[in-house]
C-alpha cells in the first residue's frame, strides 16, 4: 500500500465502525481490521478519530484569474483545505473573464491549475446578455469541457456577467433543460431589492439590518415562486443557492412534493447567525447577499437540512479587499462589497452546531458535506464515498477538539469573518486528497504543494433522490370524547 489510515472510525450509516482504510494510487483499495500482513509506505494512526468522505463545497468565488487582489485560486484552496474540504466547485462570474463560453473557459482555468492545493470543479455561465442576443449554444462547449452546472443572476454580479431578465431566464431555463444540467439561481427579486434599498438609504438608514430589512424575506419568497413556475414549464432542473428564508423552505418542500425538479443549498452563516446580532456588532463585515435573516429563519433551515428539503451546504465563500472595497473610508452599509470568506469554517459550523449538537444525524452529515453535492453535479462516486476504486479523499475529524474562531488566523487573504470569536467544539485536523495529506493541524497548517489539486470534469449526469422526512399529526378519539394529538414519524 501507499497509505493505511489505521484506526479510522468510518461512518457506517448513523453508526462508526472502526477500522483500517488501505490506499494505493491515491485510490480506496480495501479496509481491514487486521493489517499485520501488509506493507505500506505510510501508515497513519488516527486514533480513532471521525473519518469521513472529503468534503465539498460546492459554491466558492475564488476571484481568480482578475480580481487577485482579493483572493487568489491558491490563498482560497489552501484556506479550504484548512478546513476539512478536499473538492470545491468554482462560480463562473467573480473572474476575468467570466465563464460563458469555451474560450473563456480555458483562459479562467488556464491561469490557476498550478495553484490548487485541493482538486476543483466549475460552473458554466449564462446571462441575461447570452439570451438578448442568441448565444446560448454557448453551453454546449462549457458542457464538452466538463462543467457540472449553470449559474445564472436576477441580481446584478460583476459587470461582465449581467443579470437576467425574467423572459430571458425562461430562455435560459428552455436550452439547459434539454442537457439535464443543473440550473442554479441568485433567487432575488431585483426590482425589490433596489427600490428599498434606495428608499431606506433616501430615509437615512445606515445601519447595518437595513441592507436585511431592504432585501427582505419576500424578495427571496417570489423569486423562487417564479423560478418554480419556470421549471414546471420547461422540466428544467433548478438549484436555488444560497437559500436564506423560512418562505424559500416552504416553497422547496412543498415544490419537492408535487415533483418539481428542484434542489436548494443553504450556508453556514444563515444557520448560526442572525441579521440583527450580526450586522449590529460587524456592520460592513456582515454584509451579504442574499443578507443574514433572522433566528427564525436560522431555526427552519436547521430543520430542512436535517429533514431533506435543503439537499446540501456550500459557503459562498466571496472574500473582498478591506480597505479598498469592505471598509474603505468611504464605506456605508450600502455600497460597500456583499461577500464574506466561508471555506474555513463550513465544516467546523456543521460539526460543532450539527453532528454534535444532534441536528444532524451521522449519515446526513455526510450526505450535506459530500455525497448529495457530489451526486447532484455529477462527479459521484469519484468524490463524496468511501467505496473501494474512488479517490482517497478523506476529511478527519476530532470530535472533540475546543477551539475559538479566530479571523486572522486564515489561510484566506480576507482577515475578516463574521464568525470571529465563535466557540465550537469539533474540527477537522487533516485533509487527504487522492491519498497525500494536504493539511495537519497538530504539523502547523497546510503540508501539501501548490499544483497537487486536480480539475474534476463532471463525470456523469446524476440526479439527487427526493427523500423527505416529515412529522404526521394525526387527530384521535380519547374515552372522554376530547381530540388529542399523537405525532408520527414517517419517513
Amino acid at each position: 500500500m501507499d497509505l493505511i489510515l489505521k484506526n479510522a472510525n468510518i461512518p457506517q450509516g448513523d453508526r462508526q465502525v472502526l477500522t483500517n482504510i488501505l490506499v494505493n494510487d491515491g485510490k480506496i483499495v480495501g479496509f481491514s481490521n487486521d493489517i499485520s500482513f501488509l506493507n505500506a509506505d505510510k501508515v497513519m494512526d488516527v486514533e480513532g478519530k471521525l473519518v469521513v468522505p472529503g468534503c465539498i463545497d460546492p459554491h466558492t468565488h475564488f476571484m481568480d484569474p482578475g480580481f487577485t487582489h482579493r483572493e487568489t485560486f491558491a490563498t482560497g484552496s489552501r484556506s479550504a483545505a484548512a478546513g476539512g474540504l478536499t473538492t470545491h466547485i468554482d462560480m463562473p462570474c467573480c473572474s476575468k473573464p467570466s465563464v460563458r463560453d469555451g474560450d473563456s473557459f480555458h483562459k479562467k482555468i488556464g491561469p490557476i491549475r498550478d495553484q490548487a492545493y485541493i482538486d476543483y470543479c466549475f460552473w458554466g455561465g449564462m446571462t441575461g446578455e447570452d439570451a438578448r442576443e442568441g448565444w446560448v449554444d454557448n453551453i454546449y462547449p462549457q458542457i464538452d469541457e466538463g462543467v457540472v452546472a449553470f449559474k445564472v443572476y436576477m441580481t446584478p454580479s460583476v459587470p461582465t456577467f449581467p443579470k437576467v431578465s425574467d423572459a430571458e431566464m425562461l430562455e435560459i431555463f428552455t436550452h439547459v433543460a434539454k442537457t439535464g444540467l443543473p440550473i442554479g439561481v441568485h433567487a432575488e427579486n431585483y426590482d425589490i431589492c433596489t427600490f428599498y434599498s434606495k428608499k431606506l438609504e433616501k430615509e437615512g438608514r445606515m445601519d447595518g439590518p437595513a441592507w436585511a430589512e431592504a432585501r427582505s424575506n419576500l424578495a427571496e419568497k417570489v423569486a423562487i415562486e417564479l423560478i418554480l413556475s419556470f421549471a414546471e414549464a420547461t422540466d428544467a432542473r433548478v438549484h436555488v443557492v444560497h437559500m436564506s428564508t423560512k418562505e424559500g423552505v416552504e416553497l422547496v418542500k412543498a415544490a419537492k412534493k408535487r415533483g418539481v425538479k428542484v434542489t436548494a443549498e443553504t450556508c453556514p452563516h444563515y444557520l448560526v447567525l442572525n441579521a440583527k446580532d450580526a450586522m449590529t456588532e460587524r456592520g460592513t463585515f456582515a454584509k451579504i447577499a442574499p443578507p443574514l435573516r433572522g433566528k427564525e429563519d436560522n431555526a427552519a433551515h436547521w430543520q430542512a437540512l436535517a429533514d431533506g428539503t435543503i439537499d446540501f451546504v456550500g459557503t459562498d465563500h466571496a472574500p473582498y479587499e478591506i480597505a479598498t472595497e469592505k471598509d474603505a473610508p468611504d464605506s456605508t452599509i450600502w455600497n460597500s462589497f456583499p461577500g464574506i470568506p466561508g471555506v474555513e469554517t463550513m465544516v467546523p459550523i456543521l460539526v460543532s452546531e450539527g453532528l454534535n449538537k444532534g441536528r444532524l444525524s451521522l449519515s446526513r452529515f455526510v450526505e450535506v458535506t459530500s455525497r448529495n453535492a457530489a451526486i447532484h453535479y455529477g462527479i459521484y462516486p469519484k468524490k463524496g464515498s468511501m467505496e473501494i476504486g474512488t479517490d482517497a479523499d478523506f476529511t478527519i475529524i476530532d470530535l472533540n477538539k475546543e477551539y475559538v474562531i479566530d479571523e486572522q488566523k486564515t489561510e484566506s487573504m480576507a482577515k475578516y469573518n463574521p464568525l470571529h470569536g465563535m466557540k465550537l467544539k469539533g474540527k477537522p485536523v487533516q485533509t487527504i486528497i487522492r491519498g497525500r495529506l494536504v493539511y495537519d493541524d497538530e504539523a502547523g497548517g497546510i503540508v501539501g504543494e501548490a499544483g497537487y489539486g486536480e480539475y474534476v470534469p463532471r463525470q456523469s449526469i446524476q440526479r439527487l433522490e427526493r427523500t423527505l422526512k416529515y412529522e404526521k399529526y394525526e387527530e384521535v378519539k380519547a374515552d372522554s370524547n376530547q381530540a388529542i394529538e399523537q405525532k408520527e414519524l414517517i419517513k
